[in-house]
């Protein structure tokens, strides 16, 4: 039951993801530059530059009728780690004067359909 529970999250984030980078991409003029980066320190959803600004963002995907979750799980303690998560590709890339901020999306579904019904952005979140 365990495993069942954690793969469906699992699913359920990674098509949240996707659906979050194409409303960035197409609906706000984002151009993803990478998904799912990965380095020793952990993970960033996407990286993506909208206009002259590298924007690191944090996905939540939520299936309804839990949606207010999705809204307050991103507290001090992951804003914290996205910002070394963020510090670390900045060395790694040489951005340092880069113009950065982060972003969250929350992505909420329809838990028998899996069709997002609504999607938040959240500019400059933290």
């Amino acid at each position: 039951m365990k495993n069942d529970i954690g793969a469906y999250k699992k699913v359920i984030g990674s098509l949240g993801e996707k659906i979050a980078q194409e409303y960035l991409r197409k609906e706000k003029g984002f151009r993803v530059i990478t998904k799912n980066y990965t380095c020793p320190i952990g993970e960033i959803d996407i990286i993506a530059s909208d206009g002259k600004t590298l924007v690191f963002v944090e996905v939540r995907t939520s299936s309804m009728p839990s949606a207010a979750y999705a809204e307050e799980s991103i507290g001090s303690h992951k804003q914290k780690k996205l910002r070394q998560l963020a510090s670390f590709y900045l060395k790694a890339k040489k951005l340092g004067d880069c113009l950065c901020r982060f972003d969250v999306v929350i992505v909420l579904m329809e838990k028998e359909t899996f069709l997002a019904r609504e999607i938040k952005h959240f500019k400059s979140a933290f």
